[in-house]
């Protein structure tokens, strides 16, 4: 027996020493290791997301910037169940009043929260900053993380203050890839991020272990574009109802300040399957097309140019229609326009003429043509920041692809692709007397307010033809507007200058399912409209190009009555809405018109009235003023004059009685 107590006694103190050793083994020998591990699955640090830097207009307002939005989640458990009694009913009021359901609804849920125990209870997702301040001030809330149970999960979106206007060209570094302005600069905008400790209390579920962070983010810096909020506005509300209008498929607007190359506006819309337009892709910047017509005035300042032809030069258009190695080149006037100039060649957009103008005088020498292209800025991107730009395709003789027509095609805008801002960089070269600058969308980079890169013009092309041929360039691009192919947008207010395009789409052509060929130019029936000018004629300030593709052939087609009416509203808001330099004004004409017009208007106002007047036809503010001098309450609807009045004149005056006034 004693031999047995003696062994169980050694076991036991085995055992012990073992349990010993064990304990200083993790204590001392593995214990930082344990605690590693034991802190690993119980608190972790947590990356705090810095802001990205704002995308500023060139006037100050934002087209970008980085929200804060929290996500409100509650504790329970951690408070204590007296403070919970006390101040539920508190709680659940301010919640309902900020949330907006019921009281009831809020106490209901916190206390089956309460018997659950839920460690980990949503109350709000996506709120503003300063919904989640006013939050934590609220009852129990106001107890901070751990008595309070207050849990606020913060996260950043990014948001565009101006809507989906230019989003595009704005942009944006995500999932969709690194786009416009955005992108572009994304390194320079990103922030650097912040650091702050979390506690685990369930499964996935983690809170802060306090309100203060580790380390705080530093928020991006910031881009100043060139954009100007006005002007966008009015182009993209002028493409887009042009867009509806004509239902096409899509399309681009763009203003570019004549002097300095900064892009004032980009507007790019594409049609959904519901009818509905929004901005799909940056066409202006990506979309490389064959131009149509609006080419044109790159084959005639080349011919001028070179001194081959003058303006006056005679072109025998023939009857419309001529064929070259068996090809149609036709005029959009059946019958043709006879002989006429160069010049009217150009104002009426004769294919014909401008086709054998060309073939004429560089069919023998095509490369001296193609380098005038060159010197034009077609044969090669114009080099953006932002990703995505279209490569421009112009032929040359010793290409593979080179033909008979390649040259004549070219010279109306056809076998060639270039991208719309290439072309409105080509035409507001015409408008700065002949000095082609690079348009940029960013006019400086900002580090905290404080400017660390300007971004100044760029001049691609100091000289891109003589003084003379661009002064009889300008000339000829007046008159499309006064009586050429534009002519259904002239205003005697104020002049533009520009060039119509309507070019038939090329559609590859394939095989149907009855083995029939489609496709090509002919079959298929789409067109691409397109307009490009500036204004004013005489002193550009601005150039601007409007490109549609497949209207409703219905509705119209052709450039002049697609394109050129976006161009024309772009224009005439702009002219209106921005001050004009340098007015001059004959001050003694100008104030008799302006008195006798107020002498006319308070003859009008101080008649004695017992019957309702006629203001049809007056201006909307003359009449309202009228009306309600009379005693009359008015209600109206448009701008401009008085197109109809719901009380007609003669009948009974009624004083207090309102009267509609519809303007036009």
């Amino acid at each position: 027996m004693l031999n047995k107590f003696y062994l169980v006694a050694a076991l036991l103190a085995l055992f012990l020493l073992a349990i010993i050793f064990r304990v200083v083994n993790i204590q001392y020998v593995q214990g930082e290791k344990y605690k590693k591990l034991a802190t690993e699955l119980t608190i972790k640090q947590d990356t705090i997301f810095a802001n990205k830097g704002n995308v500023y207009a060139a006037d100050g307002n934002l087209l970008a910037t980085s929200m804060s939005k929290y996500t409100i989640r509650m504790d329970v458990v951690a408070v204590d169940s007296k403070v919970f009694e006390k101040n539920i009913a508190g709680l659940s009021k301010a919640l309902s009043q900020m949330l907006g359901k019921s009281k009831n609804y809020y106490q209901n849920k916190l206390r089956n929260a309460k018997k659950r125990k839920n460690r980990y209870l949503l109350i709000a997702r996506n709120v503003g900053y300063n919904d989640y301040l006013k939050m934590k001030k609220f009852p129990i809330f106001n107890l901070g993380v751990y008595r309070g149970g207050f849990i606020a999960e913060h996260k950043t979106v990014r948001e565009h203050p101006i809507g989906k206007i230019a989003e595009r060209t704005i942009g944006y570094d995500d999932f969709r890839g690194e786009a416009g302005i955005e992108g572009a600069f994304a390194d320079f905008m990103q922030g650097e991020n912040g650091l702050r400790w979390k506690q685990k209390i369930a499964k996935n579920q983690w809170k802060p272990i306090s309100d203060v962070n580790e380390k705080e983010p530093i928020d991006g810096h910031d881009v100043i574009t060139t954009i100007d909020v006005n002007i966008q506005d009015i182009t993209h509300h002028a493409l887009l109802r042009q867009l509806e209008t004509f239902e096409a498929d899509h399309g681009c607007a763009v203003v570019m300040e004549t002097s300095t190359g900064e892009i004032k506006a980009i507007s790019n819309l594409g049609r959904t399957t519901k009818g509905k337009y929004y901005e799909k892709r940056n066409y202006a910047v990506w979309e490389s097309h064959e131009p149509g017509s609006t080419f044109k005035l790159a084959s005639l300042m080349a011919a001028l140019d070179d001194k081959v032809i003058d303006t006056s030069t005679v072109v025998d258009t023939e009857k419309g229609k001529i064929f070259i190695h068996n090809r149609k080149v036709e005029d959009s006037r059946r019958g043709g326009y006879g002989k006429i100039s160069a010049a009217r060649v150009f104002e009426v957009s004769s294919n014909v003429g401008i086709v054998k103008l060309i073939k004429k005088h560089y069919d023998h020498q095509p490369e001296k043509f193609i380098n005038k292209i060159a010197k034009y800025g077609f044969t090669k991107p114009v080099g953006f920041k932002i990703k995505g730009e279209g490569k421009p395709i112009v032929p040359k003789p010793s290409d593979k692809s080179w033909n008979k027509i390649s040259l004549e095609w070219m010279s109306w805008g056809y076998g060639i692709s270039v991208t719309p801002m290439q072309t409105l960089m080509f035409y507001n070269a015409v408008a700065n007397n002949g000095v082609m600058i690079k348009p940029r969308f960013v006019k400086e980079l900002r580090r905290q307010n404080n400017t660390e890169k300007v971004f100044e013009t760029e001049v691609i092309n100091p000289r891109i033809a003589s003084e003379e041929t661009l002064s009889k360039i300008r000339e000829v691009m007046e008159n499309v507007v006064i009586k050429g192919t534009a002519d259904n947008i002239y205003s005697s207010n104020f002049s533009m200058a520009g060039k119509t395009g309507t070019a038939k789409k090329y559609i590859p052509r394939t095989k149907n399912k009855k083995g029939e060929w489609e496709g090509g130019y002919y079959s298929n029936k789409k067109y691409v409209a397109s307009f490009a000018g500036f204004f004013p004629a005489d002193k550009p300030k601005y150039s601007c190009i409007v490109v549609i593709h497949n209207p409703d052939k219905k509705k119209g087609y052709y450039g002049a009555t697609v394109a050129a009416p976006v161009f024309k509203e772009i224009a005439q808001k702009i002219y209106t809405t921005t001050p004009v330099d340098n007015q001059s004004v004959d001050d003694k004409t100008e104030f008799t018109k302006i008195d006798n017009q107020y002498k006319k208007y308070q003859n009008i106002i101080n008649k004695e009235y017992s019957k309702i007047p006629n203001v049809k036809g007056m201006n909307g503010m003359d009449a309202v003023s009228l009306l309600e001098n009379i005693g009359l309450k008015v209600k109206f609807s448009g701008v401009g004059k008085v197109e109809h009045q719901s009380i007609e004149k003669g009948e009974k005056l009624i004083k207090g009685s309102t009267i509609i006034l519809k303007l036009s």
